[in-house]
């Protein structure tokens, strides 16, 4: 797998300073974590999600979750199993036929609903193992949890590459000010012995606001939600420390491009036009036409508060989270200064004559830096995440028409 090889090789030699790197499919766990991206989420009822894979259909895909929680009634649970089992044989006729590479797939995980259903499912996904590469546990907590990984345990025993797995932080223990940081110390317990395994911690922060009866709205950013904040704060100060090496994925984006909106735009037109003139201007139309900018202005504060990827449910965010990962050309600069200099302290001037970096307090940040640079790449001077999203029309044409994958 390699982010936005799509591109022809001078786009791409435009574009990067750093190219994205090949990742195998059985990439070491500590890098995978940085590399999920946009992780689009599809109900496991859909039956064209193997036909979708297989025709490459959307090349900015590179993770995916297939549910068989909140999005499957009770009732179709049974059917929805039949369907997901059915897609995952297609997967593997077609590479065994030869019609579809393994490297060239998405990293597929599968959301059971609870620790007695990954139990029964277990089983029956034996056939299929080497196509799935692990799973998500809804509601985790400190009981749930302990349930979850004694399955996992049995599943992994005998298994060279152990299936990973991705924690969803959304119970009521966590959510409520009074119980919430003995949970999560509970929590961080139960994972401490599987950290390798544990590929991204996630936040339920729909289950959230259900708390509280409330949601977010289209043109207002999570952040902005008091309640959750303040919960996203707790999380992040448990799971993402330097010590601690977990990685904490930011949370869904819910709404489909639809072309409503109450509060005025905040993309400025400038950098559009400065970047891609009169083309540069008509996207950034499209995008706040279909409520993307506020997409772009809740990854962008993912990123200010350590989080890496995001959880989509519609094919056109795929190309904005990716894209906003890459490194640009100042960070890596400025990373590149500081771990020259081995942790040995000092300030040094940043390479853009804009600001100071101070050797032992960013070095840390210079490392993470690095590993997305790795697996995302690194803009050339001068160019940014709009020199990608403009060169996919597809992202941004017919994908607005699609039917939302997650219905």
């Amino acid at each position: 797998m390699q982010y936005f090889d799509y591109l022809n090789e001078n786009l791409s030699s435009e574009i990067f300073y750093k190219r994205p790197e090949e990742l195998d499919y059985d990439v070491e766990s500590d890098l995978l974590k940085y590399a999920l991206g946009g992780t689009l989420y599809m109900p496991a009822i859909r039956e064209d999600i193997a036909s979708i894979l297989i025709s490459g259909k959307y090349p900015q895909l590179t993770s995916l979750v297939i549910c068989l929680e909140d999005s499957i009634k009770d009732e179709d649970v049974c059917r929805a199993e039949r369907i997901l089992l059915s897609n995952l044989s297609a997967l593997k006729n077609a590479h065994i036929e030869g019609g579809l590479n393994r490297t060239d797939m998405p990293f597929i995980f599968i959301r059971v609903r609870s620790a007695e259903h990954f139990k029964k499912l277990v089983p029956c996904l034996l056939p299929y193992e080497a196509y799935v590469k692990g799973f998500v546990f809804p509601k985790f907590d400190e009981v749930s949890g302990v349930e979850y990984l004694s399955c996992l345990n049995k599943l992994n025993d005998n298994r060279t590459n152990p299936y990973l797995f991705m924690p969803i932080l959304e119970s009521e223990s966590i959510i409520y000010a009074e119980t919430r940081k003995t949970a999560l110390g509970k929590i961080k317990m139960i994972l401490e012995p599987h950290i390798r395994e544990v590929i991204n911690i996630r936040i339920g922060a729909t289950d959230f606001c259900s708390h509280f009866g409330i949601r977010r709205g289209k043109d207002y950013t999570i952040y902005q939600i008091q309640v959750v904040r303040d919960c996203i704060t707790d999380i992040l100060n448990f799971f993402n420390r330097r010590e601690g090496r977990y990685v904490v994925s930011g949370m869904v984006w819910e709404y489909f491009p639809h072309n409503d909106r109450v509060l005025k735009p905040l993309l400025r037109a400038t950098p559009f036009n400065e970047h891609l003139g009169i083309k540069g201007l008509d996207l950034r139309t499209k995008l706040i036409e279909y409520n993307l900018d506020g997409l772009i202005r809740e990854i962008l504060q993912d990123k200010e508060n350590g989080f890496i990827g995001k959880t989509v449910i519609h094919p056109s965010h795929l190309l904005i989270v990716n894209s906003l990962y890459v490194v640009t050309h100042e960070e890596y600069m400025d990373a590149r200064a500081v771990l020259e200099e081995n942790g040995t302290g000092g300030v040094l001037r940043s390479t853009y004559q804009n600001k100071m970096n101070e050797v032992k307090p960013h070095t840390y940040w210079a490392e993470k830096v690095m590993i997305r640079a790795k697996i995302y790449g690194v803009f050339n001077r001068g160019y940014d995440y709009l020199s990608l999203i403009a060169q996919r029309e597809d992202g941004f044409g017919e994908t607005f028409s699609q039917k939302p994958l997650h219905y």
